[in-house]
């Protein structure tokens, strides 16, 4: 990891938002849109390898994968989905419709109704990531919303891993479909004769995934653009340096472009987190994910006091922040700027990407700054209503007609005094 001083990190700028979108996603945005399956079909031909016509899983095969799977893996599922919901439901007692009179005859409310359709996107790989369909699916099954679609990349065959279909079994989705990048976004955005479009699209991907999410934003809704994934720890000595170099490298395992920072409160610090770093890191192939991010992305720095740590982890605004110190309790008002806060040695990072209950999507590339991770809010329209009777028109009418006037709005004005007219003859 590379030792940069505070001030540097201080001038540095944590925005990842910036990226070009290539134009290779431009254009299987634009084919999906015109071609519809047919250009599904030939770019899941050309980029996964997959030769099938038909994409979606059928319902059968869902079922069986979920009678199929492993009791150890589907009690570990079972599990994270239970305490998903757990804290689904705790969000939800803060959405709620409700009334207020503002005065008398002035009677405004909000209403807090589910999305109707849902996508959502989980990334492919070597290995089945069946928590991203859980951190997607479980909190808008929570919301309310009447369908959710899950998208993932194909394998050769055309099939998805049993793991991720038992995944979806387990988690109410019934429309699961085995397509994959660009395309899937596209076609979840515009519809296709297969796959009817949905209203918002959540969940992971890489930058080709995350890029046409930015370009089909506004035909529908997306949670947030999101980067590399990133951690940073705040470690005192009191720090176990082993437990700070595992957690570091489980953020580096994710992908070449993860971002792995620790602040540390003190000397010797890094020298010893350096230290359990070269000793996990013994045997990892040298042209592996995990050494290339700790080399690409990794980074540590010492500051002299709590408050220069405040300081810059608020700046950093990270995906992820553990605070790997004696005592938390002075650090927590002051931490403003982070997807998820992970307090104390036994709150691992690894427990809000699985079985906390936690969602593992976050905010990335300093968007932390201004939003939060998924959660059922996500999957919620608040829409608010207005009900005035003519003793509330007479109080808020001239108010209204008076600034429409301010700003030149005459007609504007006009439907306050054409009311104040038929008030008057009444």
């Amino acid at each position: 990891m590379r030792r940069i001083d505070y001030q540097e990190l201080m001038r540095s700028s944590p925005d990842g938002s910036g990226e070009d979108i290539p134009a290779s996603v431009a254009r299987i945005v634009r084919d999906v849109r015109t071609r519809g399956d047919e250009a599904v079909c030939e770019y899941a031909r050309l980029l996964d390898g997959c030769r099938s016509r038909e994409f979606r899983v059928p319902a059968e095969s869902i079922r069986r994968a979920e009678r199929d799977v492993d009791e150890e893996l589907r009690g570990a599922m079972r599990k994270a989905r239970e305490n998903l919901e757990r804290f689904a439901r705790a969000q939800m007692q803060g959405c709620r419709s409700f009334e207020v009179e503002i005065e008398p005859g002035v009677v405004t409310g909000q209403r807090v109704i589910p999305l109707r359709r849902v996508g959502v996107y989980v990334p492919g790989g070597r290995y089945p990531l069946v928590s991203s369909l859980l951190m997607g699916a479980v909190p808008a099954r929570v919301a309310g919303v009447e369908e959710i679609v899950v998208c993932s990349p194909p394998r050769r065959d055309g099939s998805l891993p049993p793991a991720l279909l038992a995944a979806a079994g387990l988690a109410g989705v019934e429309e699961v479909y085995a397509l994959g990048g660009a395309q899937a976004v596209a076609a979840m955005a515009y519809g296709t004769r297969t796959l009817p479009a949905v209203d918002k699209i959540v969940g992971p991907g890489n930058r080709f995934v995350t890029a046409a999410k930015r370009l089909v934003y506004g035909k529908v809704g997306i949670e947030f653009p999101a980067g590399p994934t990133e951690i940073l720890i705040i470690a005192d000595r009191s720090a176990d340096p082993g437990l700070v170099a595992a957690d570091l490298l489980a953020q580096a395992e994710h992908d070449v472009d993860a971002r792995c920072g620790l602040i540390a409160m003190g000397p010797g610090i890094i020298d010893n987190v350096d230290r359990e770093l070269r000793r996990l890191l013994d045997g990892e192939p040298e042209d592996g994910p995990v050494r290339a991010s700790v080399e690409r992305g990794g980074w540590s720095t010492m500051v002299d006091s709590k408050e220069q740590a405040v300081i810059l982890a608020n700046h950093m605004a990270p995906e992820h922040l553990e605070l790997m110190v004696e005592d938390p309790a002075p650090f927590l008002d002051g931490l403003r700027h982070y997807g998820s806060l992970f307090v104390g040695p036994w709150s691992a990072e690894v427990l809000g990407d699985y079985s906390s209950g936690l969602n593992h999507v976050l905010p990335t590339g300093g968007a932390a700054r201004y939003t939060g991770g998924l959660g059922v809010r996500d999957f919620l329209k608040f829409q608010t209503v207005l009900t005035v009777d003519r003793e509330g028109f007479r109080r808020i009418g001239p108010p209204a007609r008076i600034l429409a006037r301010t700003e030149g709005l005459s007609r504007h004005a006009l439907a306050v005094t054409a009311r104040e007219k038929a008030a008057g003859r009444a």
